[in-house]
């Protein structure tokens, strides 16, 4: 659909355009920064569809039962009195 609206000459316009606006020194910065940004963007979702992926084939980890804590008697001790001043 775009291929139809820009052909060479307007291709060439708008690249003049660019160049004139942020000089040809700025656009190996602006483009490798542009290449930076892809290139996170696409680890950023391959982590999340990994870990979606590895969440749904794991398996919950087996509970083991703990067993009652040892109750021995205490004697009761007498509570301490503290005096209010």
């Amino acid at each position: 659909m775009l291929a139809s609206w820009f052909g060479g000459p307007q291709v060439i316009l708008i690249l003049a355009i660019i160049i004139i606006l942020f000089g040809a020194k700025k656009i190996p910065e602006l483009a490798r920064g542009v290449g930076l940004g892809i290139k996170e963007f696409k680890k950023a979702t391959k982590e999340v569809t990994d870990e979606i992926n590895n969440a749904s084939t794991e398996t919950p980890p087996a509970v083991t039962p703990v067993p009652p804590a040892n109750t021995t008697a205490q004697s009761p001790s007498k509570p301490t009195e503290s005096k209010a001043s």
